[in-house]
């Protein structure tokens, strides 16, 4: 009799078998709409699931190449990508998974296709998602700086659907003084006597080197210090002969996940560079960037949440154990309900996230709806990231043994992950900078309460009743919590965490309540239903009175 060998999960068409993506856009594009971008996202499910996703697996031992010097000493700094990243490059541009949202044929429905296209791509993709992200946030800073030279040079390649035309960007912001306080930057800018700047300094963290332009900072001479006296800097990193244009690759990074991202520490030597928005408040001019590259993450999160999901459910149903199959084992099934419950809360949120933006960016947003994409590109970011470390590390855990074997492919799920909470700002940072937001526009948060209690008041279905209570005590607590964090600004930051974090489940529980209160009346779809109710039985109010003597004495 020969050995048993367990047979491997295997994934379908990563589009046609989610429930929730085509819940959302069911509901959410109009038909002519969906009719139109359904065969692309039919084609990229199909791609993640089988081309990419099998590239991926065999791919995995692979990772990207640095070689300074030729066989004669001269010093070339060239890096060579793994194939499944050369790949991904012409399946970016040809799919327009940054093009889709700057043609705007869908109007403010463009960037709920663009992301819905992204959202399918990323998780087979070695994280190609993240020189994306930082496309769209160098085309929208471009764009919104007004400088018409730049965007005229830059645009038609950014937004290229052609791979021989399509560019990519790098963001070179973090340095060896940190990355989430950029105002410590030590990169000089200095203007030569003919007019042309140049940058010297070390870009500690630079990913996707091989872009073919980065928005960079850097202070010029004379400028104070601090984030008001450094400017944004569009550079192209290669000559009219293909060299690097006075930079030097000092090495690649040795992560724990990510590793197929070609992330450097530079040398800038007297690199060529354009002031973007003129010469200070370079700081404000990311604002834009950083939008962008922070919503990709919160779509690099569902995406990776979703994957785990599609893998575990598979093996459940192929896996024998204990006299049956996994999917017939109660407790498995209540383990993986709630990584279920856990993924639609923040599937909802990002693509609600998703929605602000493209009312935004086609002018059609509300004051409210402009406050609100302020707040929640922070809160949607720090939440939906700390979901998917946590739900990847479940998810190979439900794999048993063979979660924690690297040529299963599954351990990359939790490495990958990883970096979602660190990327583009730390929970911590955005916890800060989002009760910032409020501080500075305190009627931020009536917009907020607004918005929910809308949401809520079209729940009608008896399940749902405690549920919506759950939802408005939550926030409830996140309202006093904020009045009295205005007393006491130490304990404001000490408790910034657990409140944004309270924000963004809340939401997530309310967005829940009202797509499946429409799903039960417009389709009789209780799917929906049941995530809310499971999602309420998670801990929602993470808000809790903690002593700081106390962390004092712990840490003393």
């Amino acid at each position: 009799m020969p050995p048993f060998n367990q047979p491997a999960p295997q994934l379908t068409n990563q589009y046609t078998s989610d429930r929730l993506l085509q819940l959302y856009l069911r509901r959410r594009l109009p038909a002519e709409v969906l009719a139109q971008i359904g065969p692309a996202l039919h084609e990229m499910g199909d791609l993640a699931a089988n081309e990419l996703y099998q590239l991926q697996l065999t791919d995995r031992l692979n990772e990207p190449e640095l070689t300074q010097w030729n066989a004669w000493g001269e010093r070339i700094d060239q890096i060579v990508l793994t194939p499944l990243w050369q790949r991904a490059q012409q399946i970016a541009a040809q799919s327009g998974l940054i093009a889709t949202g700057y043609e705007q044929t869908f109007a403010e429905y463009s960037r709920t296709c663009q992301f819905a296209l992204a959202y399918l791509f990323h998780p087979s993709s070695d994280v190609y998602s993240c020189p994306l992200a930082m496309t769209d946030g160098a085309a929208r800073s471009l764009l919104q700086s007004g400088n018409q030279a730049l965007i005229e040079r830059a645009m038609p390649h950014l937004t290229s659907r052609d791979p021989k035309q399509f560019w990519t960007s790098g963001q070179w912001m973090t340095e060896s003084t940190g990355g989430s306080d950029v105002g410590l930057s030590e990169t000089i800018a200095r203007q030569d006597a003919d007019g042309t700047w140049r940058l010297y300094g070390r870009k500690w963290f630079s990913s996707a080197t091989t872009s073919q332009m980065a928005l960079t900072l850097a202070r010029p001479e004379g400028n104070p210090a601090g984030g008001r006296g450094l400017a944004l800097f569009y550079v192209e990193t290669r000559d009219q002969h293909g060299r690097l244009n006075q930079i030097e690759v000092n090495r690649l990074k040795d992560k724990l996940g990510t590793r197929k991202v070609p992330t450097a520490e530079l040398n800038l030597l007297g690199t060529p560079a354009i002031p973007v928005a003129g010469l200070q408040d370079g700081v404000r001019a990311i604002v834009p960037m950083l939008q962008l590259t922070r919503t990709w993450n919160s779509v690099s999160a569902v995406g990776f949440m979703r994957r785990g999901m599609a893998l575990a459910q598979d093996y459940a149903q192929k896996r024998f154990a204990f006299g049956s199959l996994l999917n017939q084992k109660p407790l498995h099934i209540d383990t993986l309900a709630g990584l279920q419950a856990e993924y639609a809360g923040a599937f909802l949120l990002t693509f609600y996230l998703i929605e602000l933006l493209g009312l935004d960016e086609v002018g059609k947003s509300t004051p409210q709806q402009r406050q609100l994409l302020r707040l929640l590109t922070s809160i949607t970011k720090l939440t939906t990231a700390r979901q998917a470390v946590q739900h990847t590390s479940e998810i190979v855990e439900s794999f048993g043994g063979a979660g924690y074997v690297e040529d299963t492919g599954l351990p990359s799920l939790v490495r990958d992950a990883q970096v979602l909470s660190m990327w583009e700002g730390t929970t911590n940072v955005l916890a800060l900078d989002s009760l910032r937001a409020i501080s500075e526009d305190p009627s931020i948060w009536p917009s907020l309460r607004q918005q929910v209690n809308l949401w809520l008041s079209n729940v009608h279905d008896p399940s749902l009743s405690q549920a919506i209570e759950l939802a408005q005590t939550s926030l409830d607590r996140c309202e006093r919590w904020l009045a009295e964090s205005n007393r006491d600004r130490a304990a404001a930051e000490m408790g910034a965490r657990r409140w944004a974090l309270t924000v963004g489940r809340t939401l997530e529980l309310a967005l829940l309540l009202e797509h499946a209160q429409a799903a039960l009346s417009e389709h009789a779809d209780h799917w929906l239903a049941a995530a809310a109710r499971r999602f309420s039985c998670s801990q929602i109010n993470l808000i809790v009175a903690i002593d700081p003597d106390d962390n004092q004495l712990l840490l003393s």
